[in-house]
């Protein structure tokens, strides 16, 4: 067995113990504490559902709408221009948006062009250099009440687009 493997098999138990051992040391009431922990949040869980109906459904009517679609085919030429597969485009504009519908789109990059393929290679890089950006403002600003986030949004944007930036001339140089 491999030193990744035995250390992926004994890590949570290990976190575990050390919790355990620490609260006894410091003679905290470790149960009690953890079902206070779950009462928060399940009422942080309810406080949140608002905030991601919302951000599910604008998701769905962005994506129904053909938006998407138009933009792809509007920047097809500027992206065949400068070397840049257009089939990248739909994960470029859903990784801000929906982490699980980005990680749908880079399955199936790889599973139609080869995860050892540029595109795959690509798809995958882009996949692990961005965030879900508008998610993480929903759920965390949300659920703390902050109603100003315009230049958080700015900085997320920013920070994807210099990760698919970077993902593109990375995995152009290497691959």
């Amino acid at each position: 067995m491999s030193v990744i493997t035995t250390i992926s098999i004994w890590i949570i138990p290990v976190i575990v113990m050390v919790i355990l051992l620490t609260a006894t040391i410091q003679k905290l009431p470790a149960y009690e504490l953890f079902v206070e922990g779950g009462k928060e949040g399940i009422s942080i869980a309810v406080s949140l559902l608002p905030y991601l109906l919302g951000m599910i459904v604008s998701i769905t009517i962005f994506r129904s709408s053909g938006a998407l679609e138009a933009i792809i085919d509007h920047l097809h030429p500027f992206l065949q221009l400068v070397g840049i597969p257009g089939e990248l485009v739909p994960l470029a504009f859903t990784r801000p948006i929906s982490g699980t519908a980005a990680l749908a789109i880079t399955t199936d990059l790889i599973s139609t062009y080869g995860p050892d393929s540029f595109i795959g290679r690509l798809a995958s890089t882009m996949q692990g250099s961005t965030d879900t950006t508008f998610y993480i403002l929903t759920v965390y600003f949300g659920s703390v009440g902050i109603k100003k986030m315009g230049d958080a949004l700015k900085v997320g944007l920013l920070a994807d687009l210099v990760g698919i930036i970077t993902s593109i001339i990375i995995v152009s140089i290497v691959f």
